[in-house]
């Protein structure tokens, strides 16, 4: 709880990415060993196919080789607009692939978003959404992603992730964090010839079928353990939710940062009681980064523009 109004206040902009918080602390632990520069890998996985997002995608893309007119006139309304068939235990996973699959790109990676989840009328007051056009962070998205289409989607879904995963997220959340414990970072991953080599590549090298880092693993086979070259990665997700359920104390510093939120006017109370009172009972893991978003705009707001309020 020490370390959150640190790290949110540290940024240059709000920054919602759970797992700046472990990250600051590993940066902490090798500061106190006397390690003074660090190498991440952040990268590795946008320039040799290693999010496993890349594989679903791939077995979502499979649906658009079907005729469209046999989707839109006979898959879509048996499955999508049917309540028979959506009662069958055994169709349901058929039904959310199709109501996926569906959607075009960038779109159908947002699925999982937080904000599209409830809906920008629940989670924002209407004097907030009347002054700002909330259409603008998907037509960026269309349009960065229209620009680098490729007849892959996995070049696509690469070129894609340059912008949004490595230049948005995960470089600034490396390089902050690293500079609030003291440390220096570098991203040997990201050198120009490392870069150049990978552009080099087919697709197919980088996600060979579903096999994620295809090229990477068959290269280093010789090299590394057949136990590294198997293992599953691993991310530095922060498990919140499950905190805050647990711990009293980290419940109520959560919720004090909230209530706070709703005093600045451009976050709906109503939205905050339905988090803190059922939405984490349904499940934690994924509301608790609703409620880590939140927490960290407010201890963001309150370093860096603290009277802030919407009249």
């Amino acid at each position: 709880m020490r370390a959150i109004p640190l790290v949110a206040g540290h940024y240059d902009q709000p920054f919602g990415n759970s797992s700046a918080l472990p990250a600051y602390y590993c940066a902490h632990v090798a500061r106190d060993h006397g390690i003074e520069k660090l190498l991440a890998g952040d990268g590795g996985d946008e320039l040799f196919g290693g999010n496993t997002r890349y594989a679903r995608q791939k077995i979502f893309n499979t649906y658009q080789a079907v005729p469209l007119m046999m989707r839109q006139r006979v898959i879509e309304p048996m499955m999508l607009h049917s309540r028979a068939v959506r009662s069958v235990p055994g169709l349901k996973k058929i039904v959310r692939y199709v109501e996926q699959a569906r959607l075009p790109m960038p779109e159908r990676m947002q699925t999982y978003n937080l904000l599209e989840r409830f809906g920008a009328s629940t989670v924002f007051t209407s004097t907030f959404l009347n002054s700002v056009n909330i259409s603008e962070p998907r037509n960026l998205q269309r349009e960065i992603y229209q620009r680098n289409a490729t007849q892959s989607i996995i070049d696509s879904m690469l070129a894609y992730d340059w912008r949004f995963t490595l230049a948005d997220s995960d470089l600034p959340k490396v390089r902050f964090t690293a500079h609030l414990a003291g440390t220096t970072v570098g991203f040997p991953f990201l050198d120009d010839d490392l870069v150049n080599f990978s552009l080099s590549l087919p697709a197919s090298m980088k996600v060979r079928r579903l096999t994620l880092r295809h090229f990477f693993k068959t290269a280093l086979s010789d090299f590394l353990p057949v136990e590294t070259i198997r293992k599953k990665k691993h991310g530095f997700g922060l498990p919140f939710g499950p905190w805050l359920i647990q711990d009293k104390a980290l419940a109520q510093f959560a919720t004090a940062a909230l209530e706070q939120l709703t005093e600045r006017r451009f976050i709906r109370r109503e939205l905050v009681h339905d988090l803190l009172s059922t939405r984490l009972n349904e499940h934690s893991g994924f509301y608790g980064e609703m409620v880590w978003v939140l927490m960290m705009l407010e201890h963001w707001l309150k370093r860096h523009a603290p009277t802030f309020k919407l009249d």
